[in-house]
């Protein structure tokens, strides 16, 4: 047996798998070592994938090359477009999965790598000589040798489970934590922190009354996260169901506060502010008498259900009464409660944008260890940092994307430039280039930077240019085709749209709101100058239109994204002395904690003014 690779990556959650499944494609020889390898980038919490922001996320996974859009869209319940009723910006693709079939079709995918080795054992130190990291010891005394090493350690790192009073050491509910890894870098100089998360419970959905409740369908027409042409959308979709408390609900969840490790005070770490625990609604919300759940299967073939929005660290007993007073919950037998855990992380301001730490060479973190939660965001920093491992092997460029290319590039610079006080979750809000960063057009932005890096396969690029070219005809097309009122009104009376009384560019009727690209293809005459457009997809017609419409807004974004790009232009020497600088003391301080790499990254620092920038433009001869 080998025990030397070129990359070892600790831990096989969704930032592991994504990490060795782009350093392996790349060219990586690579070991994937994990607790239990039955587990692969397991579910933990809710078996669902996407949602706002976090669904444009995993697009942008999928147009670099990586897997998770893949596997979503195998193995999918249901699928929804969220937000469709505001702007193009805000949709965010969402897709319900079947637990089980996640981890084994990542499992498949992962296996059909020859350049893939998998371990499994517990990590117990990493092995450390003048400041670079040259391999890892397990629980069983094996040591294993790269030039290399990513972890990716989720929940696991002294990990510590929570039902009211009882506690138990664990990762996971079930499974052990890891130990040791903390302590080993804490003495090496790493600062470290605390935080918690929690998930739902489960039930046995046999003992659910569902005609009580509203059923939520997925899209009748669905879409799929995956830009490859042969991957289908979700045929058979299973739905989901809306269920909200009661003032009952809220007075037997209140009784069980003074056993809370959440509010005794038991429960050091910090949790996530935007998806809290039912108890943290309550005491926040103590004006509300009710909150909205809802109820979603775990998979195709099986009875096991959870609540999503009913994560919780209270007692089994106090979980149990209050479940029985939710309408249609009247019977419920529960399979699991819902827990809280807390594990270390280590604050993500030492790390360069490429995941590397700062104080460690060739040690990449990735995922919850840097601070995040959620699936997405894990899975969107393994690959970056499976790229940036490969790369740095090889010694070519960095790759790092910046916050007007990618919500993964919002999503790095934030945690390295800005740091975490809570486990960091992504919204469209967070990006100042929403209309530029939307999940249609996410191929158009990354799938090229991807296949030069080597990441993204030939094949993909392809696929992507004629999505691109098709895109291009159909508005060149609607930009030079003019319609007479004979033609058009009645396609724009059927719309609710104004009536034309003189011949009108295309575009201009596309502009409006209320009219749709396949509306307008419904009127024959008119649909025939299309026939001439190969590849005229759903998709193609989609990004034609919202380009069309948002033209301005588009323009306008692009504009300052283009004032980004010359700051990102602007390179900052490694060495570069910023006491020097005629800057504010928190500016210099900043600065000297961060390094970043370019004036861009520098602007995006807390504390450092834009007349900080200026002044350092100056001493860099800008």
């Amino acid at each position: 047996m080998l025990y030397t690779f070129d990359i070892i990556v600790v831990g096989g959650g969704h930032a592991g798998c994504e990490a060795a499944a782009a350093a392996a494609k790349m060219g990586s020889k690579v070991l994937l070592l994990s607790m239990d390898m039955t587990k692969f980038a397991a579910m933990s919490c809710n078996p669902a994938v996407g949602g706002v922001a976090k669904g444009q996320i995993v697009r942008e996974i999928d147009a670099l090359g990586g897997c998770t859009g893949i596997v979503t869209d195998k193995t999918s319940l249901q699928f929804r477009m969220l937000n469709r009723s505001k702007g193009p910006a805000m949709w965010s693709p969402r897709a319900q999965c079947d637990r089980t079939l996640f981890s084994i079709e990542w499992r498949k995918m992962l296996e059909t790598n020859s350049n893939l080795s998998f371990w499994q054992d517990f990590v117990v130190n990493l092995i450390i000589r003048n400041g670079k990291v040259e391999g890892l010891t397990t629980a069983l005394g094996v040591k294993f040798y790269a030039k290399v090493v990513i972890l990716t350690a989720g929940t696991f790192l002294n990990g510590k489970i929570h039902v009211g009073r009882a506690q138990l050491a664990g990762g996971r509910m079930g499974e052990m934590p890891s130990a040791g890894i903390t302590e080993q870098l804490v003495q090496a100089g790493f600062e470290a922190g605390r935080m918690k998360t929690g998930t739902p419970p489960r039930f046995d959905g046999r003992t659910v009354n569902f005609e009580k409740l509203t059923v939520q369908h997925g899209d009748e027409n669905p879409s799929k996260f995956s830009f490859l042409p042969e991957i289908t959308p979700v045929k058979k979709q299973k739905p989901c169901y809306v269920i909200r408390t009661s003032p009952e609900v809220h007075r037997i969840l209140k009784s069980g506060f003074d056993e809370s490790p959440l509010f005794t005070g038991i429960i050091k770490g910090i949790g996530p502010r935007y998806c809290p625990s039912i108890e943290d609604k309550i005491k926040t919300f103590s004006d509300k008498d009710s909150h909205q759940l809802f109820l979603e299967p775990e998979g195709f073939d099986t009875n096991e259900y959870y609540l999503s929005g009913f994560s919780s660290s209270l007692s089994l007993y106090i979980q149990y009464e209050a479940l029985r007073k939710i309408e249609g919950f009247e019977n419920i037998r529960i399979f699991r409660p819902g827990y809280a855990i807390e594990y270390d992380y280590f604050p993500p301001t030492q790390l360069y944008h490429t995941l590397e730490t700062k104080l460690i060479e060739n040690l990449f973190f990735a995922g919850q260890i840097n601070g995040t939660t959620g699936y997405e965001e894990a899975a969107a920093q393994g690959l970056m940092a499976g790229i940036n491992a490969h790369l740095k092997l090889h010694h070519n460029e960095k790759f790092v994307l910046s916050r007007n290319q990618a919500y993964i590039g919002v999503l790095i610079d934030d945690l390295v430039s800005k740091g975490v006080d809570e486990p960091y979750r992504m919204f469209t809000s967070r990006s100042e280039y929403r209309i530029l960063l939307r999940q249609d057009n996410a191929d158009e932005r990354l799938t090229e930077l991807s296949y030069k890096a080597g990441l993204a396969s030939s094949y993909r690029y392809a696929n992507m240019k004629i999505k691109q070219n098709a895109v291009q005809q159909l508005i060149s097309l609607i930009n030079n085709i003019s319609v007479s009122p004979d033609e058009i009104n009645p396609c724009l009376e059927s719309t609710g749209s104004a009536l034309i009384n003189q011949k009108k560019k295309l575009s201009d009727i596309v502009s409006r709101p209320e009219v749709s690209i396949n509306k307008i293809l419904s009127v024959s005459d008119i649909s025939i100058m299309f026939n001439k457009i190969e590849n005229l997809t759903s998709e193609v017609i989609e990004e034609a239109e919202v380009i069309i419409k948002y033209s301005g807004y588009i323009e306008r974004e692009q504009l300052l994204a283009e004032k980004m790009i010359r700051l990102d232009k602007v390179k900052i020497p490694k060495n570069f002395d910023f006491s020097k600088a005629n800057i504010t003391i928190e500016a210099q301080q900043k600065l000297r904690k961060i390094m970043p790499d370019t004036i861009g990254q520098a602007s995006q620092i807390p504390g450092v003014s834009p007349s900080d920038i200026a002044v350092l433009l100056v001493l860099l001869g800008r």
